[in-house]
């Protein structure tokens, strides 16, 4: 039972950071613009995270730094999705090259700026201040489940309370459902009123900073810090769960959720004593084999019949 109840905490811990990017990945995409940038946005939001805390840090603010880093992580890495959504927008080009420059672009300019800030030095300093877990009173102390469920990083209560939030705005608010509308039928909602670019503008920048917070929670809880090698990946898995999700906030969590497990089964097979005998490199590979795997046994998933066509406001 320990096993398992190591391998529950452990997913949750991995799969905080694959829901908020999918969060974000799902929304640009129920507009009709792909994201295949999430891999960026999370980087920013881990450089812009670190950067922020550690200043608060030395500023005093102590354990409100975490917070602070956190906030500053979905404001600023809307540098990051203005481009794209211009790229995309307005200038029309191609939405998965866009997203593609904006991996690279991220990788790149925040590695020099830590190398610039740092006097050389690839990596950001130790946060002394990240999130702890926090066991919500009484409901911790029930057996098993209260170690599991009830005693986890803010981050991770936040991430479920986002999915929430964002289920009933999708589908139980007139916004939701005008954001849906410009994801499937962008000329009968411009018809019908509805500017079609600027809710794809506002979806495609809420985008970024969500998938932001995704690499913010690894730097807040178990890194400490930020380094090129920091996201690796993530962004790719988050987004395999957004198409795994079919394009649903519950689906895109329980998505995120499985790829978190195997996350954490690769932990816990790595301490095994038969795991000695294995290749290390095997254990890397099995989230990513299992995200292909999954990806080619799901069968097709039917997206927003616009996702990736560029709308010419009033040609219709």
């Amino acid at each position: 039972m320990e096993v398992i109840g190591n391998l529950l905490s452990g997913m949750l811990v991995f799969s905080t950071p694959f829901i908020f990017a999918a969060l974000g990945g799902l929304i640009s995409e129920r507009s009709g613009v792909i994201n295949i940038g999430l891999e960026g946005f999370m980087v920013s939001g881990a450089f812009f995270s670190a950067i922020i805390a550690y200043y608060a840090e030395t500023a005093g603010l102590g354990a409100l730094s975490p917070w602070i880093g956190l906030l500053g992580a979905f404001i600023f890495t809307v540098i990051f999705s203005i481009i794209h959504a211009l790229a995309t927008i307005k200038y029309k080009a191609n939405q998965v090259v866009s997203g593609v420059v904006i991996n690279i672009l991220a990788a790149s300019t925040t590695f020099f700026f830590v190398k610039m800030i740092f006097q050389g030095s690839a990596e950001t300093p130790m946060l002394a201040n990240v999130f702890h877990k926090v066991r919500i009173p009484y409901l911790s102390d029930i057996p098993f489940i209260g170690k599991v469920i009830f005693s986890a990083y803010p981050t991770t209560y936040l991430a479920i309370l986002l999915v929430i939030v964002i289920f009933f705005i999708l589908f139980k608010t007139p916004s939701g459902l005008r954001l849906r509308a410009v994801g499937e039928h962008p000329s009968a909602a411009d018809t019908a009123g509805i500017k079609v670019n600027r809710i794809r503008y506002t979806a495609v920048m809420l985008s970024g900073s969500l998938a932001a917070l995704g690499g913010a929670t690894i730097v807040l809880t178990s890194n400490s810090n930020f380094a090129f090698n920091t996201i690796s990946g993530q962004g790719y898995i988050a987004l395999a769960a957004v198409i795994f999700g079919k394009w649903h906030p519950v689906g895109a969590m329980l998505a995120a959720l499985f790829f978190g497990l195997a996350q954490a089964v690769k932990d816990q097979f790595q301490i095994l004593e038969f795991a000695a005998k294995i290749p290390t490199e095997f254990f890397y590979m099995l989230p990513y084999l299992l995200t292909l795997l999954v990806l080619v046994f799901t069968g097709k998933a039917r997206a927003p019949k616009a996702l990736g066509e560029p709308y010419d406001v009033g040609k219709r």
